[in-house]
């Protein structure tokens, strides 16, 4: 049986940014990936949006991840060319009651150390943005957006150059406890082979929990099972309307709600999405269709403070799953990232329930993750 020191399961970018951080000359680490190529689910299907860490309870992993990997990720994409850009983003009040959430919200972030928050009247934010509609708004400078593909294409190429590989069209099927290690069955198109890793990290997305379960850990026990939540996304067609906002544009989010709510954001070409929704579904109802009749709702929703609006602009684009710890309705849960020896499984880690901030947070849970083994 061949031995390898480390399998990271999952290829999205999480899972890269994990393996190129513990990838070293000499130690020999294999990325496992089930798809043909990396980032194909939740990774390649979001907002590409780099957070500030606005949201998230003081203390939590994902306030300390997002604001630590918001500061890597401006760093990382400057240093090697990978395109991105600093918007800017306005959260936006359109009545009494969400002024004084923007409130809270302000307050929040600066507890989580947020740079640069302030927030503006109904006049400031009419000068940043003349075509909004807004009572006030929570200004944030060190919100961006990033290429993710092109960001996940950098964490491959580093950890292949030194000397790790991605092995495509492969599916962990089994994982035992060996006396020094894991023994880990892996399913290719028409064959079963076995490794021995002496470390196992769960990357796995979607499919964390399943990969955790393999390893003896009792999902629901735990609190480890995942919901997956769908979100969609309607571009805006018009290419002048497009050029009437400069900065992405959200509204304040509603309490214990899936998302954000439905916000408006730049991508690198100039053009902006609306999105995304969020509806819970069934685990074996996994489809990634935009629903063209739920463009009236999208349409209600972003005219709330785009006035400009026109419904017949808004056209299908893509949708993305998230894999979620907390139920419709249920309390704030946290990233889980965890070394499992209290469980009897050292040398096991899992990442589960890694949605919203994991694309801001992955160079950060790298580092996260590289000081649990170590």
């Amino acid at each position: 049986m061949e031995h390898v020191d480390i399998i990271v399961i999952g290829a999205g970018v999480v899972g890269l940014s994990v393996a190129a951080r513990l990838s070293r000359p000499g130690s020999t680490l294999f990325v496992i990936e089930k798809n043909d190529s990396f980032g194909q689910e939740t990774s390649s299907r979001n907002s590409e949006v780099i957070h500030a860490g606005i949201y998230y309870p003081p203390g939590s992993l994902k306030a300390r991840l997002c604001a630590r990997g918001n500061e890597m990720l401006y760093e990382i994409c400057s240093r090697e060319g990978i395109p991105h850009k600093r918007t800017e983003k306005l959260i936006v009040a359109t009545n009494a009651g969400e002024e004084t959430e923007l409130e809270k919200l302000f307050e929040n972030g600066r507890k989580n150390g947020v740079p640069g928050l302030k927030l503006l009247s109904e006049d400031e934010t009419k000068k940043m943005e003349p075509e909004i509609r807004a009572r006030a708004a929570l200004y944030s400078p060190s919100t961006g957006i990033v290429d993710t593909h092109e960001l996940m294409k950098y964490f491959a190429n580093d950890l292949k150059h030194k000397g790790s590989d991605i092995v495509y069209r492969s599916e962990v099927i089994g994982l035992n406890k060996a006396t020094d290690g894991y023994e880990v069955t892996i399913k290719e198109e028409r064959e079963t082979f076995k490794i021995h890793a002496g470390i196992v990290i769960n990357c796995a997305g979607l499919n964390s929990d399943t990969i955790s379960a393999l390893a003896g850990i009792d999902a629901h026990q735990n609190n480890y099972s995942l919901k997956y939540c769908k979100g969609q996304y309607f571009r805006i067609s018009d290419r002048k309307k497009c050029r009437l906002i400069s900065r992405l544009i959200y509204p304040v989010p509603r309490e214990k709600s899936a998302g954000l709510g439905v916000h408006a954001t730049l991508d690198l070409a100039g053009s902006v999405r609306l999105g995304p929704d969020a509806r819970y579904i069934e685990r074996d109802d996994v489809n990634y269709d935009v629903d063209l009749s739920d463009r009236g709702e999208f349409f209600a929703s972003a005219r709330e403070f785009m006035p400009f609006l026109l419904e017949e602009t808004l056209v299908p684009d893509t949708a993305g799953i998230r894999p979620k710890l907390q139920g419709p309705g249920e309390d704030f849960r946290d990233f889980i990232i965890k070394e499992e020896t209290e469980l009897g499984l050292p040398g096991f880690v899992d990442l589960i329930g890694i949605e919203s901030p994991g694309l801001t947070s992955a160079p950060a849970i790298a580092e996260y993750v590289e000081n649990l083994i170590n």
